[in-house]
């Protein structure tokens, strides 16, 4: 049911970076939410696992841009310099969304009916609605568009085929059957037409004259990396905690408490100092530091690792990556041009989320690679799950060489928009 959700708002993500920039972010966004809360409506009517798969991708199209551009709205009307401090908001509020909403998922499941995962969302996703409408107005200056449909159908599709390898390995753990091989050509044949198709599209859906900007290249770089390492701790943490220290689900997602707390800490710390200084360069390459030191204590997981020193280091690897993620969305939003903030905003978060997608899939690999066939026990577990971080240790060293290759760009210190009205009737603004 995850994979559904997860393919639809991969495959998206790009579009409504290019919509909003086409178009208009608050518009775009507004029908972003819209398709978010009907497709948490319908998920919560749904009477068949075939009809709530169906309506979790529709659910999933509407997220594919509630992320991205409420991101770019903010780089929109805070200028670079202060950006820092505002992306760690976001990024803080995002670290305690993912803690609460498992744990409030378990409840409605325990206590009430799993539709009510889906309904919770209705009057949050209306409220939001209501305050864009009236209190958000985002100027953006009208210029000539074409949709470039057969770059965003390549696009889609091969994010499509790569979740979907990413889904079908980790699960079955068979990553030579003819099923994920297939995919994997058809991943690597449709990312080569897409490339092919770009550099003649007079308007690519995902301009390739970004990746030129040295910034952007490495930035979704480090998102990617930090990906795998967020996947690693808030995915697998809980495994030790479950089937090692036999606590239940519940208990497992209060002590993810510590990492995300951290994540979230570190996203506003590093969002403050970079206000501060104008400096954003130091945060990442601190950030991936402490990413490998929080990745290696981890590897001395055993049978007799206390649930307490779990959760302190996975606070350690919580501050490395909230310490990373932000900082290096802020880079490619500082760096872009003007015309490319939307696609550069969703290509970095898209980056991010293949990285957790990915990361999934190698550190499940690693672990499944030394379970026992049958019904592991605790100490299978014990023994398996050292080497989920020993797989996540060559990402977390490739995130530090990325980080000492991220250009220091100086941060712009107004907004990319004036909001007093132009006297030039010929520029036309219009508050959408």
């Amino acid at each position: 049911m995850i994979t559904s959700y997860l393919l639809a708002t991969v495959a998206t993500m790009p579009l409504y970076g290019k919509l909003g920039d086409l178009y208009g972010r608050k518009r775009v966004f507004l029908i972003a939410v819209a398709i978010f809360t009907v497709g948490s409506m319908l998920s919560g009517t749904a009477g068949s696992m075939e009809q709530l798969l169906g309506f979790r991708a529709i659910q999933g199209m509407g997220a594919g841009g509630i992320g991205s551009l409420s991101m770019a709205i903010v780089a929109d009307i805070v200028p670079a310099r202060s950006l820092g401090r505002w992306l760690g908001y976001q990024g803080a509020i995002f670290a305690v969304a993912s803690l609460i909403g498992p744990l409030a998922g378990g409840l409605f499941v325990d206590n009430l009916s799993w539709r009510w995962a889906f309904y919770v969302n209705l009057p949050f996703a209306l409220l939001s609605m209501f305050i864009v409408t009236t209190k958000l107005h985002v100027p953006y200056r009208r210029i000539p568009h074409a949709l470039d449909y057969p770059g965003a159908a390549l696009i889609t599709s091969t994010l499509a085929c790569i979740i979907v390898v990413a889904s079908v390995g980790s699960d079955s753990n068979d990553w030579t059957s003819p099923t994920v091989v297939a995919l994997v050509v058809a991943s690597a044949v449709l990312a080569t037409l897409f490339v092919l198709w770009e550099r003649r599209a007079p308007e690519p859906v995902l301009p390739l004259r970004m990746l030129h900007v040295r910034v952007v290249r490495v930035a979704a770089g480090l998102n990617l990396t930090s990906g795998v390492n967020f996947a690693a701790g808030i995915y697998f943490i809980p495994v030790f905690v479950q089937q090692v220290a036999g606590y239940s689900p519940t208990t497992s997602g209060f002590l993810l408490v510590p990492f995300m707390f951290t994540t979230a800490c570190a996203t506003l710390i590093a969002g403050r100092a970079v206000e501060r200084t104008g400096q954003y360069r130091v945060w990442p390459i601190a950030g991936s530091i402490v990413a490998v030191a929080g990745i290696v204590l981890l590897t001395t997981l055993g049978e007799s690792t206390p649930v307490w020193l779990v959760a302190i280091f996975g606070a350690v690897l919580g501050t490395g990556v909230g310490f990373v993620m932000q900082t290096s969305l802020l880079a490619v939003q500082n760096g872009a041009e003007e015309r490319d903030l939307g696609v550069a905003t969703s290509t970095a978060l898209l980056s991010r989320m293949l990285g957790s997608t990915l990361g999934v899939a190698l550190c499940s690999a690693a672990l499944q690679s030394q379970l026992p066939s049958g019904t592991p026990s605790a100490v299978d577990y014990a023994g398996a799950l050292p080497y989920v971080y020993y797989a996540a240790l060559p990402v977390t060293l490739a995130l530090v060489v990325l980080a000492l290759r991220l250009p220091q760009v100086r941060l712009r210190e107004s907004a990319r928009f004036d909001f007093d009205p132009p006297s030039d009737a010929a520029v036309a603004i219009d508050l959408g």
